[in-house]
Order: structure tokens, then C-alpha cells, then sequence
């Protein structure tokens, strides 16, 4: 590390350089020689740009006129440009700060020892490296300023969740804004889930569903993609998610058990605003043991299914799942979480039950349309910014009902212009058993009775019809075709499955 008195400049080209030392007064993390080095490294060979082991900006240089020199090398070089001390010439006689350092023969003793070439890579490494550094440095300095600011409304709980959110840019290398990738990087990404969906058997690109009919229809979940998942009450749209996260962690586990790499399975984070960790638990050991979840809230199992219980438990123990039941969350305390299991437990997957049970920012309380828009943009924001998968439970409104079929449309979703805009995807759950179970007649009470034995006839051939029976409706979908997908519902145990062959052909179209 070179003397502090060669870390920092002052003044600069603007002045005094005043975030040059933190709150007490110590140096901010930097090498200037180091900068200088690199600089002279491409000066003196253009293509070590070629092969750096990090996106270096001008901004993570610490010396202003590096940066500037940097930044005139980067277009000179995007024009198929030579850069060399004599081709940056015309554009630095006139630079102030430049002259302070010796003028323009400071571009040529950049390249005069040459000793940058020696090792360049470690060279970017280390810069990119003290960025990020001051970087930290200056979110904790906001991160102290705002605790001691006590002048505006004192929200806590705000500040550590813009913090968070501060880290979490820092550790991802990207304090600012994602820079525009060229073509024939999104190609690549591109060509890497076709691969994927081609060693999968030609069906998945992205994370599995565990339901190989839906797998087939959207090419299973896609990262980044805003998923909702709506239904009327009763209809089983928490037991689908439940399925999915416990299918999808079932997977990854194991793939990771078998030493496969490339899992179309993930850590899953379920965010659980209506029920408690613990029912939710019981409906996932009620759908992997394969006993009643009503029995099990009743106590009334045997020995032998307290047994499989154990059985289970042990196993879903080790699952990459994890269920956040915190009530009345904010869109942003949400993110916040989110980003934190991202990082710890690198999931890959996260499920919302539900929208509406989510809170904006406030400042659209008076409006609960721009509150449902602030959460649904959220979502895709989060999809979009740690890239995985988000599927957001959402409920229907009560339209369904007055209609004489009740299968959902779009229209129907609450506040659906923000929600159907900001969704890739948008999934109704429907089950016709639901609603003839409902319109059951009343039972004969003799055996004269004909008509009510005729009428009860009727219902239970029309109830064995579509009994377990249930669609997903792919109502929307950025990457494919709309339609529906038939599935086989087991209500004892909260559970949806693929159909058998021979079921295709029956039931309900």
C-alpha cells in the first residue's frame, strides 16, 4: 500500500476533495499507484481490456483524473481506436488537475516503467476491490447520518431496510445502476437455458414445479419472472404453491444428494402472511405423509401414522425451504428479507400468500389501487433484481360468482390493471367440484319421494364426474401460449398432482 500521502489529492479539479477521509478523519481505502499502474498497462497494450477479471468503470478509480483517463480510453477504444499517451494527448491540455501532476508528460510516465504488465488482473481486482470498500464506507456514514438526523419523523425500521438494501448492492457488486449487457451475452444466457430445458428431458428452463403437465405448458418457472397465482377461496390456490415450493426444494436436495450441479430445483423462501409457520408445516407433512391434515389437527391419527410423521419430518427438516410468517409485512421489509435469505441460503425461488395481505410505503394509503400498483411493481422489481421466480398468491373478487360459469378471467384479479401488467405470468386455480358439491340437492326422505330422488341422481353422476378434478388456467404468459393444464386434486391431503393418462380422457374439457 503506498504512503497516504499519495492516496489523496487535495484540491482536485473541483476543489477540496472533501469524501477523501471518513467521519474521523481516516484515509478512505485506496492505491493510487495501483491505478496508475493499471492505466500504464493499457496504454502501453490495448488488450489487456480484453481479459480483466472484473467490469472496471471510471468511477471505481479513487484519483478524479485516472478516472477521467479511464473513461476517454474506454470511448477511444469503443471507436477501434489505438490508445496511447500521444492518442489521449489533445484531449487532456487544457485539464486543469492534470497539470497539477505534471501535464501532459504524466500520460507518458504512466507507460515509462512498464510495470503494470507484469500483473494487470490483479491490478483491476485490487481496484474494483477498494471501490467497493468506500463504497461500504459511504453507506455506513448514511447509515449513521440518518440515525443521528432526528429532525424528520424518526422511522427506524425504514432506515435499517434502506441499509440492507445498501449492503446488499454492495455485495453484489452493483452500488449503481446494472449496466446495458451487449446481444451476444443475452445469447449466450439464452443458449445456457435452452441447454438446461434440453438435458431436462425438453421440457424445463428454468426451476422445476414438480408437475410435469405444467412444466410442459411454461417451460417451468423462469428467474425473474413475476408469476400470480389467483383464485377464488377454497379453491386450493395455497396448496398449489405449498406443492410447488415443497417440490421445487425436494429437487435441488436430491440433485444435491445425487452430486448433479445443474438442478432445475431450488432453496425456496415462502412468505407466509395469512397462515402461521406452523399450519403450513402441517399441510406439507399432511401431503408427504399422505394423512388427512384434518386428522392431524384433530390429534386423530394412529400409532403407525405418528410413525410416517417422523418419518417425514426428519426428511422436510433437511429441505432448502424456508418460511417467513412475519403478519402485515411492507413491500419493502419484504424485499429486504428476501434479499437476505438471497444471500445467505442462495434460494431460488420466493412465494408471496398473499398480495393483498401485503402493505405499500404509506404513501399511497389513501388509495388502495396505487397501493395493490406500489406491491405488484415491487414484486417484479425483486424478481427482476435478484433474479429468481416470484409467485404471488392474489385474490379473485367476487364476480366469479354471479356468473353461470365460473371459470376465472383476467378481469376478475382485485385492482387487475397493476397486477395483470406487471405479471409474466398469470395462473387462475379452478375446481367445477367445488361448486356442484355446493348445489347439492336436498337427500330423499323416502323412497316415494321420485323427483328428489331423480333430482340427487343427477348431482351425484354430475359429482363423480369432476370429483378431484381440478385446471390451471394459464391466462397469461410472456413466453408462450395461454391455455389449460388438468390436474388431479387430493383434498385430504391439500394436494395437486399430475393426471394419469387414461384421466385426459374423462372428466371435465
Amino acid at each position: 500500500m503506498p504512503d497516504q500521502d499519495l492516496m489523496i489529492r487535495t484540491p482536485d479539479a473541483s476543489g477540496d476533495k472533501s469524501d477523501s477521509k471518513d467521519a474521523v478523519g481516516r484515509v478512505l481505502p485506496a492505491n493510487v499507484e495501483a491505478e496508475a499502474a493499471f492505466l500504464g498497462a493499457v496504454l502501453i497494450d490495448n488488450r489487456v481490456m480484453e481479459e480483466l477479471p472484473v467490469a472496471i468503470r471510471p468511477e471505481h478509480f479513487f484519483e478524479p483524473v485516472h478516472a477521467r483517463v479511464y473513461e476517454r480510453i474506454l470511448t477511444l477504444l469503443d471507436r477501434s481506436a489505438v490508445v496511447t499517451p500521444v492518442t489521449l494527448k489533445p484531449y487532456f491540455e487544457a485539464d486543469e488537475a492534470l497539470k497539477e501532476l505534471g501535464g501532459i508528460t504524466y500520460l507518458a510516465r504512466l507507460t515509462a516503467d512498464g510495470q503494470g504488465l507484469l500483473a494487470p488482473r490483479e491490478l483491476a481486482q485490487q481496484i474494483y476491490d477498494l471501490a467497493l470498500l468506500r463504497e461500504l464506507v459511504s453507506v455506513g456514514r448514511n447509515l449513521v447520518e440518518g440515525a443521528l438526523d432526528t429532525s424528520d419523523s424518526v422511522e427506524p425500521m425504514t432506515q435499517v431496510e434502506e441499509a440492507e438494501a445498501a449492503l446488499f448492492a454492495v455485495a453484489e457488486g452493483a452500488a449503481t445502476n446494472k449496466e446495458a449487457e451487449s446481444f451476444g451475452i443475452a445469447t449466450h444466457k439464452a443458449l445456457g437455458l435452452i441447454e438446461t430445458a434440453l438435458n431436462s428431458g425438453g421440457h424445463i428452463a428454468g426451476k422445476t414445479t414438480g408437475l410435469t403437465s405444467i412444466n410442459e405448458k411454461i417451460g417451468g418457472l423462469h428467474d425473474s419472472d413475476l408469476i400470480i397465482l389467483a383464485g377464488r377461496p377454497g379453491m386450493g390456490k395455497t396448496s398449489l404453491a405449498t406443492n410447488i415450493a415443497l417440490n421445487c426444494s425436494e429437487r435441488l436436495l436430491r440433485d444435491r444428494q445425487d452430486g448433479i450441479e445443474k438442478s432445475v430445483g431450488a432453496g425456496v423462501a415462502f412468505f407466509s402472511l395469512e397462515m402461521s409457520s406452523d399450519q403450513l408445516a402441517t399441510r406439507i407433512l399432511a401431503e408427504t405423509a399422505q394423512i388427512s391434515s384434518e386428522a392431524l389437527r384433530m390429534g386423530k391419527i394412529s400409532r403407525e401414522e405418528f410413525q410416517q410423521l417422523s418419518f417425514a419430518s426428519q426428511r422436510l427438516a433437511e429441505l432448502p425451504l424456508f418460511i417467513d410468517d412475519t403478519p402485515a409485512l411492507t413491500i419493502a421489509a419484504l424485499r429486504t428479507r428476501a434479499r437476505r435469505l438471497k444471500r445467505r441460503h442462495d434460494i431460488g425461488l420466493i412465494v408471496v400468500d398473499y398480495l393483498q395481505l401485503l402493505q405499500g410505503s404509506g404513501r399511497a394509503n389513501d388509495n388502495r389501487v396505487n397501493e395493490i400498483s406500489e406491491i405488484s411493481r415491487g414484486l417484479k422489481t425483486l424478481a427482476k433484481e435478484i433474479e429468481v421466480p416470484v409467485i404471488a398468491l392474489s385474490q379473485l373478487s367476487r364476480a366469479v360468482e354471479q356468473r353461470e360459469d365460473k371459470r376465472p378471467m383476467l378481469s376478475d384479479l382485485r385492482e387487475s390493471g397493476s397486477i395483470e401488467q406487471d405479471a409474466d405470468m398469470v395462473w387462475f386455480v379452478y375446481r367445477e367440484d367445488y361448486y356442484i358439491a355446493a348445489r347439492e340437492p336436498k337427500v330423499p326422505q323416502s323412497d316415494d319421494d321420485t323427483a328428489t330422488h331423480e333430482a340427487h341422481s343427477a348431482w351425484q353422476t354430475e359429482m363423480e364426474r369432476v370429483f378431484g378434478l381440478a385446471e390451471l388456467i394459464v391466462a397469461k404468459q410472456r413466453h408462450g401460449s395461454t391455455g389449460k393444464v388438468r390436474l388431479r386434486f387430493e383434498p385430504r391431503f391439500t394436494k395437486f398432482s399430475d393426471l394419469a393418462t387414461d384421466e385426459h380422457q374423462g372428466g371435465y374439457s
